[in-house]
């Protein structure tokens, strides 16, 4: 679906001024606007795989290739060849994947045949002794960069999940993504070098283009949002067009579990009479978690927000479309963890066409839907009977982020319950009522069988002790080495 409509963003109709509109998005996502871009938007793995394949087939230099899990099934061997044929073609090819992404998903002799044919392997933040909790920052993206011309952004991973499986009648996964031209794809392809030296040694600064060595390919404008843990760019710019929207603000998400100022800020949009609509997953590969998401949907569906959940296997897709100006497509779900604590990365385009493709993609996916309505006080529930979807791949290796995004949300109603900081709505008492047993289960088992807990906590402790010790030595060595330079070659 490509589009190459006129440069015109239209964001003056949210504020008075397009430079000032350009100032408070900018400064919200941390990004700049970028002029001079074609995009393609690319749905499902019947639109993606193929560009992606297509891309890389006719690489010359370089294939960066970013992703948070790559399966070892039918679609990771191939993906797999591809890349090993190009490699012994002489394209310098990177891969960088995610260690909790790639676990229990890929074994080291995937990893193996792709370093002997010369591709260069990264892991981003596998567990380390000195970092006990680092394992909970990830590189949630999915991006490919080839021969600093041509860039997707997705919601895809590498999987047969994606393609689903025919024989077994299970449809395949709903997700989307973007081909990108252009300027903007300098920026898409600093985001990559930035983590690849996290994971390792940095790239070359000849190996990252400038945005002015790229040849303009269309007049979309489009901002690169490449998030990092702790600074929320994204987070800023989503509640911003929350509080902007005039007239439709539609959400697709694989894994809602909305912060209390997001939902307010949805809930005051939907009030003011925008059309606010979130599509989310009808089914999910953790159980427990649909009762988590569903804990959420009250007060949204109290203050005029339509919520749907879609009935095939999986809806993974992170998009959004506001008023017919702006679109989202990327990495990122609405959650805290997304926002808050990964690596991500996501394109925020602001076109007229585009953004007519985006809607449009949007009203075709809630034909496959039911809609999630109070039908009673304090009652969700469906409006009609879902289709009964198969139940994913039934292999239950759906993401991580699933499980983080749920425990943040069982955390802060269970935190609240007990600090009494906000009102609680009688969905939630689901989760308040299984917290509770949880903790009696626990103190059952502390009084029965107290080496249950002492050992698992003296394991812990110790783990933690060490990390804490390494680091001091670090720091101690760190400043020991900085003073010896500082003394063989002072300042002039």
């Amino acid at each position: 679906m490509p589009t190459g409509s006129s440069p015109n963003s239209r964001l003056t109709t949210w504020l008075p001024g397009r430079v000032l509109a350009e100032q408070v998005f900018s400064r919200a996502a941390g990004a700049p606007l970028l002029s001079g871009n074609s995009i393609r938007l690319l749905e499902d793995a019947r639109e993606n795989y193929p560009a992606w394949i297509s891309s890389i087939e006719s690489a010359r230099r370089t294939i960066h290739f970013e992703m948070y899990i790559i399966y070892e099934d039918r679609v990771g061997l191939q993906f797999s060849d591809l890349l090993i044929q190009k490699a012994r073609e002489g394209v310098r090819v990177r891969v960088l994947y995610d260690w909790i992404g790639g676990l229990f998903k890929t074994s080291g002799r995937y990893w193996q045949r792709l370093r002997e044919a010369g591709v260069e392997i990264r892991c981003f933040n596998p567990p380390r002794l000195e970092n006990p909790f680092g394992w909970l920052s990830r590189d949630h993206r999915k991006v490919i960069v080839v021969d600093s011309q041509t860039a997707f952004v997705t919601g895809l991973c590498i999987g047969q999940m994606w393609r689903g499986y025919p024989e077994r009648g299970i449809e395949p996964w709903r997700d989307t993504g973007i081909q990108i031209s252009g300027p903007a794809v300098a920026d898409i392809e600093k985001a990559f070098a930035e983590v690849w030296g996290v994971a390792g040694k940095p790239l070359l600064p000849e190996d990252v283009p400038a945005r002015t060595s790229i040849e303009p390919a269309g007049d979309v404008d489009l901002r690169v949002i490449a998030t990092v843990p702790n600074m929320a760019g994204l987070y800023r710019l989503d509640n911003l067009v929350a509080a902007l929207a005039r007239h439709t603000l539609w959400l697709s998400d694989a894994y809602f579990v909305g912060v209390s100022s997001y939902v307010q800020a949805l809930r005051s949009a939907a009030r003011d009479g925008v059309d606010v609509r979130l599509l989310v997953p009808g089914a999910t590969d953790f159980p427990i978690l649909r009762v988590i998401s569903r804990s959420g949907y009250q007060p949204l569906l109290e203050a005029g927000v339509r919520v749907f959940e879609w009935n095939g296997p999986m809806m993974h897709a992170k998009t959004a479309v506001a008023d017919g100006i702006w679109a989202r497509v990327g990495s990122t779900n609405l959650n805290i963890a997304s926002w808050m604590g990964n690596y991500e990365l996501d394109v925020a385009v602001e076109n007229g066409a585009f953004a007519q493709i985006m809607e449009d993609m949007f009203l075709s996916d809630l034909e496959n839907c039911t809609e999630v309505v109070l039908s009673k006080p304090n009652r969700v529930s469906l409006a009609r009977k879902r289709p009964r979807p198969t139940f994913l791949d039934r292999n239950r290796t759906g993401s991580m982020g699933r499980a983080g995004a749920g425990t943040i949300r069982v955390s802060h109603t269970v935190g609240a319950a007990l600090t009494e900081h906000r009102l609680l709505g009688h969905a939630e008492a689901k989760i308040t009522g299984a917290a509770g047993l949880l903790f009696i289960i626990i103190a059952l088992a502390g009084f029965l069988w107290p080496l249950s807990l002492t050992v698992p906590i003296s394991i812990f402790s110790a783990w933690l002790a060490t990390s804490l010790l390494i680091r001091t030595y670090k720091l101690i060595v760190g400043k020991k080495q900085k003073d010896e330079i500082s003394q063989q070659d002072p300042p002039p």
